[in-house]
C-alpha cells in the first residue's frame, strides 16, 4: 500500500483525480476500455468534479458502484442520485453507467451478472475508489457483519445499519481490482486512517487487499 499526503484538501483531491485518470487511460490503451467503481458518502464529490476535467477517453469508460443504500430511487439517501448530479456523470455515456439495481429482486446476483458481462469472469475492475468511515468501515463492509466473511459472491447485502441495508461489493471482488484508490479527508477520519496504516484487522478497511492500493489523505487525516 502506498501513501500520498497532499498539502491541503484541494491538492489531495487533484492528486487522486490525476492518479485515477492515468490508471483509466492505461487500461484503455491496454484493453480498449476501462472500468471504474465509485463509492459515495460525503467525501468524494469534489474529487469527481476534478476527475471530470482530466484528459481521458471517457466514451470508453464503464462506471460501476461500490455500494448503495437499498432505498427508493428518488431518495436523498441514494449515492446514485448524488452521482448523477456530478460533472463526471456527464462525461461518461449513460449506457456505460451501471447503477446497483437495489429496487429489483435479487439485486446482488443481478449486479454480479452485470460485472461479469463488462469486466470478465471472474470480473476484475480497473480502478476502485474507496473511502473509510470513522468506525473503519469501507464500502458497506462493517465489522460484525457476516458479509465480511463472504468468499463465494462478488456482491452482497449488508445487515441493517442505521436502519438501512446496503448492496456492496465484497472483499473477494475488491481483491481482484487492478488498482484501489482510497480518498480520506478530515480529522474525523484520522483514527481510522491510523488503524489502516497499522494494518489493524479490527477494522473492516484493513481487510481489503493492499498490494494494488494507494491512499490519498490531506494533512488532517494523515496517519
Amino acid at each position: 500500500m502506498k501513501w500520498v499526503t497532499g498539502e491541503d484538501v484541494a491538492t489531495t483531491e487533484l492528486a487522486a483525480a490525476e492518479f485515477i485518470a492515468a490508471r483509466l487511460s492505461e487500461a484503455i490503451r491496454t484493453r480498449g476500455r476501462a472500468s471504474l467503481a465509485v463509492s459515495g458518502g460525503r467525501t468524494p464529490w469534489s474529487m469527481f468534479a476534478r476527475l471530470a476535467q482530466q484528459d481521458v477517453a471517457w466514451a470508453r469508460v464503464h462506471l460501476f458502484q461500490v455500494d448503495e443504500r437499498i432505498v427508493a430511487a428518488d431518495s436523498d439517501e441514494r449515492n446514485w442520485k448524488q452521482w448523477l448530479a456530478t460533472p463526471l456523470a456527464q462525461r461518461i455515456p449513460a449506457a456505460a453507467q451501471h447503477p446497483m439495481p437495489v429496487e429489483q429482486g435479487d439485486p446482488a446476483r443481478r449486479y454480479e451478472e452485470t460485472l461479469r458481462e463488462f469486466c470478465g469472469d471472474p470480473p476484475a475492475l480497473d480502478v476502485v475508489h474507496l473511502g473509510i468511515g470513522d468506525d473503519g468501515h469501507t464500502a458497506s463492509l462493517f465489522v460484525g457483519d457476516r458479509l465480511i466473511a463472504e468468499t463465494t459472491h462478488d456482491v452482497g447485502i449488508s445487515a441493517p445499519r442505521f436502519g438501512l441495508r446496503r448492496l456492496t461489493l465484497t472483499l473477494p471482488m475488491l481483491a481482484r481490482a487492478r488498482c484501489i484508490v482510497w480518498l480520506v479527508l478530515g480529522a474525523a477520519r484520522r483514527g481510522a486512517v491510523r488503524q489502516l496504516h497499522a494494518e489493524d484487522r479490527g477494522i473492516a478497511a484493513s481487510l481489503v487487499a493492499r498490494d494494488q492500493a494507494t491512499v490519498f489523505t490531506d494533512p488532517a487525516a494523515a496517519p
